[in-house]
């Protein structure tokens, strides 16, 4: 158990890495590289403590975001925890059946390479970013 919340911890501080605003922010924020698909995060909810948050990839051309997860964001504790992915590179992942363990170590472990390659490849939420896109979706 004690290697999960350290793999917590890590994602928490990778996801951080991309979008250090977050526990300050909420709606629908994308960060884009040339030639790439855009990661899409989105805050579903935001309170003192916690943000529950969409993070997944946006093409152009249509296709279904893969992979796409629901992480639950504990910013008093530093943890991340995946409460829901889905993406065609593992089988489907119940995290709450038996074993129910085993699949949160691997929903976890395939989030935290996630956001790591993402952090690699130079996606960045910055703080001029969002504002472009809080305002593009204003007008």
């Amino acid at each position: 158990m004690g290697r999960l919340l350290d793999l917590c911890e890590e994602n928490y501080q990778a996801l951080l890495t991309l979008f250090p605003e977050l526990p300050e922010m909420k709606g629908d924020f994308e960060s884009h590289l040339p030639g790439q698909a855009h990661l899409k995060l989105t805050v579903l909810e935001q309170s003192k403590y916690t943000s529950l948050i969409n993070l997944t990839y946006a093409f152009d051309d249509g296709r279904e975001s893969d992979p796409d997860a629901v992480l639950r964001v504990y910013h008093d504790a530093e943890q991340v925890e995946v409460e829901q992915v889905r993406q065609s590179n593992l089988p489907e992942l119940s995290l709450y059946e038996a074993p129910g363990l085993v699949n949160k170590w691997r929903a976890n472990i395939f989030v935290g390479k996630w956001l790591r390659f993402c952090v690699n490849q130079g996606y960045f939420f910055t703080p001029r970013q969002i504002k472009e896109v809080a305002e593009a979706a204003a007008i």
